[in-house]
């Protein structure tokens, strides 16, 4: 596979048309555009999240993408800088995992390993030598993959937050091979992760971001269910609030900053927030550059953090024209985040609503 480094995206001059790519969020699907979620609501999240069934419906989801999609669900494009290579691997049928290669050490680390036997492939066919997993959170669609992985490589650490019940996640004396503190740092090789904590989605949710000063290369984000091209994960496990406060930390990290979500969501993101705002011009350019990609099954990753603050809502809660669409002011007296949480809490609402149609 070829490298290139990240340059600016391009929209197509004819947008095109085409269906919504196949999958919504987080939980396997039993029905296309149906999200399981709505009919059954906590009881449902609760099995998945925390039994045994959750791990059953995880196994038969990596079953069926496999079959469906032996090759991926897209066709992704490894980026490269000098020392530093990230190779998106697309699994299941919408996520992402991520492996992260120090070139000169032909040391690497992986975040999110929904499936063993894609990631494996990826790691075989690149020669490295796998030390680190950077799980973002419990979910079996971002650490299912886990044990396998640690079963193959001996020498392979689990991180993540001690909040989440996160599989094989290593608990030994040494901080540096504990579960993760908010702002803690890990190296692998010369590739330097921080770890955030972001809760929301989950109450342990964290994203991870490379260090690119040593390779001259933006900072990348890998933030898992935080943040999507043009959207952002569920609460499952917070409040508007506390997700609010997540995506702040995020949008602390720099315009720059590459964005690797852990989801092809970006057609039906950006296809939602152009309901929103009807007169968005960066929003309606990525909107047809995102529909050629996805015509052609390219990945949408990555995005960048300035670009998001332009056409992504869930970003955009301070902006008066997404407000005036909403049809919500400011109260009198009504502190600015505490509004704020409450445009997020409206546009996750519309949002929820839209993926059940």
């Amino acid at each position: 596979q070829s490298c290139h480094r990240p340059a600016g995206q391009r929209a197509s001059q004819e947008p095109g048309s085409g269906g919504l790519p196949e999958g919504v969020e987080y939980i396997p699907t039993r029905k296309k555009g149906k999200n399981p979620m709505k009919p059954v609501g906590v009881a449902w999240y609760s099995l998945y999240a925390g039994t045994r069934l959750g791990y059953l419906f995880y196994q038969r989801q990596v079953k069926k993408a496999r079959e469906r999609y032996p090759h991926g669900h897209s066709m992704p494009q490894p980026y490269c800088f000098p020392g530093v290579k990230i190779l998106p691997i697309p699994v299941l049928s919408n996520n992402y995992s991520y492996l992260v290669i120090d070139t000169g050490s032909s040391q690497a680390a992986v975040i999110d390993p929904s499936d063993p036997l894609a990631v494996q492939a990826a790691i075989e066919e690149e020669g490295v030598m796998l030390e680190a997993i950077f799980c973002t959170h419990k979910h079996w669609d971002h650490s299912g993959g886990n044990e396998a992985l640690c079963q193959k490589h001996n020498s392979c650490r689990v991180y993540g937050s001690a909040l989440d019940a996160i599989p094989q996640l290593t608990n030994a004396p040494c901080s540096r091979h504990s579960p993760l503190a908010d702002r803690e740092k890990v190296s692998v090789g010369r590739l330097t992760f921080e770890a955030f904590a972001t809760p929301g989605h989950t109450v342990g949710h964290m994203v991870y971001v490379l260090d690119g000063g040593p390779f001259g290369s933006p900072p990348c984000l890998f933030s898992g269910d935080l943040l999507f091209l043009a959207g952002c994960g569920r609460p499952f496990e917070g409040s508007p609030e506390t997700m609010l406060a997540s995506l702040d930390v995020a949008m602390g990290l720099g315009e720059d900053t590459l964005l690797w979500p852990g989801h092809e969501y970006a057609l039906e993101c950006l296809t939602f927030a152009s309901l929103l705002e009807l007169d968005n011009p960066a929003l309606e350019q990525k909107l047809q550059w995102a529909v050629q990609q996805r015509q052609e099954k390219r990945s949408t990753c990555p995005s960048t953090l300035g670009e998001e603050q332009t056409y992504n809502p869930f970003l955009r809660t301070h902006r008066p024209e997404l407000q005036e669409a909403l049809g919500l002011s400011q109260g009198g007296g009504e502190d600015p985040d505490a509004f704020r949480a409450r445009v997020l809490k409206e546009v996750r609402r519309r949002k929820d609503l839209y993926q059940a149609t």
